[in-house]
Parts: C-alpha cells; sequence; structure tokens
C-alpha cells in the first residue's frame, strides 16, 4: 500500500495493533543519496484508538550493532512505548541495512557521513509530513553522534527540531596508537579486507555493520583527524548549534566514558542544555553501562521519567560551565 507522502515514495509494510499500542512501519525510499537503492524502516507508535491525539514527535535512533528492538521489545516494553503511553507520538529509525532496512548496494561503504547528509533529513521530514510539530530527537551512542554530525552539518534544520538528547555518544576519547600514521595505515589495511563487522561474532550486538563505519573512524581518531567530511566540520558546526539539548552518560560506560560525552555536549552553543551521568554519586540506583542507561529496571524506574518530564519541559535548565558538576536540575527520581 502505497502512502499519501508527496516527498518521495513511502510504502506502509504493516499496521498491527500491539496490545495497547498501534504499530505502522512505513518504509521510505528518499532517492536524495548518490545510492538509489536505499530504502529506510521507520516504525511509528502511538495509543491505538486514540490516532488521531497524537502529542509532539519524538524520533529515537538506535546505536552501532542495533536495531529498532534496542527501544522497544515485541513484548512492547521500552522507551519507545513509554513515551507513547505518555502521548508522544513516537518514531523509531533503522540505520540502513539494520532491522527492518534491507541492505543498499553499497552497503559495505555507507558512513555516519550518509546517515546525517541523507537518511536523517529525510526522515525528519517525513515525520514533518505526518506530524507538522517539530520533532524531538533523541540518540543512543552512534545514534547520538549522528544526530551530533547532522547538527554540525547543517543537514538537520534547527528550527524544525524542538531538542536533542543524546546518550553515550563522543567523538573525544583518545587512542593514541591511531595517532601514529603506520599503525593507523596498517589497520586500514586490514579493516579494507572485510566487508562488514559481526555484532554476533564480536559480541556487539544482534546486527552487522559496515566497514565504512569503522573506516570513517579511523579517519576521525588519526593524525590530523576532526569530526567531519571532506566538505564540512561537524565539530566546529556544533557551537552554531543553539536547540535544547540533553546528554546523558553513564558513569560504569567503560565504552563512552563521562568526559568524553562531556566534552561533546560542551561543544553544543545552546543555552537550554543539561549534562547528567548516571551515577551512584549523583543519586541514580547504580552507575550505568552504556546500554542499562537506557535498557534495565533501574532505567524503567528512574531514566525514563526523566526523559519524559524533559520532552515535557519540565527542567530549569543554565549553561553548564567546563568542570560544573552534573548538576540535576531535573531531579533523579520519578
Amino acid at each position: 500500500m502505497q502512502s499519501s507522502s508527496e516527498l518521495f515514495p513511502v510504502a506502509l509494510m504493516s499496521a498491527e495493533l500491539r496490545g495497547d499500542l498501534s504499530e505502522d512501519v512505513y518504509r521510505l525510499k528518499p532517492g536524495n543519496s548518490p545510492d538509489f537503492s536505499v530504502e529506510l524502516a521507520l516504525t511509528r507508535l502511538g495509543m491505538a484508538g486514540h490516532e488521531d491525539l497524537r502529542g509532539p514527535p519524538v524520533i529515537l535512533l538506535h546505536g552501532s550493532f542495533s536495531n529498532r528492538r534496542f527501544w522497544y521489545s515485541p513484548r512492547c516494553i521500552g522507551l519507545a512505548p513509554y513515551l507513547a503511553r505518555a502521548g508522544f507520538d513516537v518514531w523509531i529509525a533503522e540505520m540502513r541495512g539494520h532491522g527492518l532496512s534491507p541492505r543498499n548496494l553499497a552497503y559495505r561503504h555507507n558512513a555516519v557521513a550518509d546517515y546525517a547528509r541523507y537518511d536523517l533529513p529525510a526522515i525528519g521530514a517525513f515525520v514533518a509530513e505526518m506530524n507538522p510539530q517539530p520533532a524531538h530527537w533523541i540518540g543512543h551512542s552512534l545514534g547520538g553522534l549522528t544526530l551530533a554530525a547532522a547538527l554540525g552539518g547543517g543537514y538537520l534544520q534547527q528550527a524544525h527540531v524542538a531538542g536533542v538528547a543524546v546518550f553515550g555518544a563522543e567523538v573525544s576519547r583518545r587512542y593514541w596508537s591511531l595517532k601514529v600514521p603506520p599503525i593507523e595505515w596498517l589497520a586500514r589495511l586490514l579493516l579494507k579486507r572485510f566487508a562488514v563487522l559481526s555484532g554476533s561474532r564480536l559480541k556487539r550486538g544482534p546486527e552487522d555493520e559496515p566497514i565504512g563505519i569503522a573506516l570513517e573512524t579511523l579517519r576521525w581518531h588519526r593524525l590530523f583527524g576532526r569530526f567531519g567530511d571532506a566538505e564540512r566540520d561537524w565539530w566546529a558546526g556544533l557551537s552554531e548549534v543553539h536547540i535544547p539539548v540533553l546528554a546523558v552518560a553513564g558513569e560504569g560506560d567503560r565504552e563512552c566514558p563521562p568526559p568524553a560525552c562531556r566534552a561533546l555536549f560542551e561543544q553544543f552553543a545552546s543555552e537550554d542544555r543539561q549534562f547528567i551521568n548516571l551515577a551512584r554519586a549523583d543519586g541514580f540506583q547504580q552507575d550505568y553501562d552504556h546500554v542499562q542507561m537506557l535498557v534495565s529496571k533501574p532505567a524503567q524506574d528512574e531514566v525514563w521519567p526523566l526523559v519524559r518530564r524533559w520532552l515535557d519541559g519540565e527542567r530549569q535548565m543554565t549553561v553548564a560551565t567546563p568542570g560544573e558538576e552534573s548538576g540535576a536540575a531535573i531531579p533523579a527520581t520519578p
């Protein structure tokens, strides 16, 4: 069945009831990138029987080696159903070749630059067509980094973004060995032998990642590397971003440690912004790790309500300065 989109071809793949929720799965074919085979799956959740009363849109972006199930389980447990039941219009995107999004012809070459420049603007445009209210974007790990790239590169128009929340996202952690050119060259040569990185073999998650992501990461971290592409410096561009920002780190996160997450947060120029470190020392139940910060019973009890309150605007935000503590202007308790 074809949707009524006037932007580009969009197919409504399924429309199901999941208990008290409605689940509509769309497949977008934007045709806006050099690889015209790209198709993107986008799942919409709402309260069944109340589709005409949808609140502000919230777009969720998963991290590496993951898919839409990071945000909600087959039993409809997760941050996505939680926000849908709170009245938000929830959209869950799956990146190229992840989950319900098929692999494109140039799959092995996919990179954050493609997601940021082509895919996120297309997703945002379709969501705006379906719900014209400015959307909040929430990204975990690589999803959060992709959001930063799209904003720093100017690919997402700030006027159409109500706010952005990034969880466990960083690009400042130092890998000193990659600053040595021969080591970086050898790593690049070895990686080019593969088409994908297997999430199951690496025990990182259910999905594979294209080797283009790994090669792009090497470019960011090598000697004189930068967070950007050949045309734009995304890191510098973040200093022109003024939308509301929530950045969340986990004290127990060894993959994206809090100081590195904070460095990304501080690059935003937003006045309405907050950095929160999920740590026992800051009143949380535990020192959350990279996944627990959003997928765990403690997160359900204290992190999800924190997100809901931030989306509702229930916060007293101040400009965070270097060296400032996490400052829980948003209470840690539900």
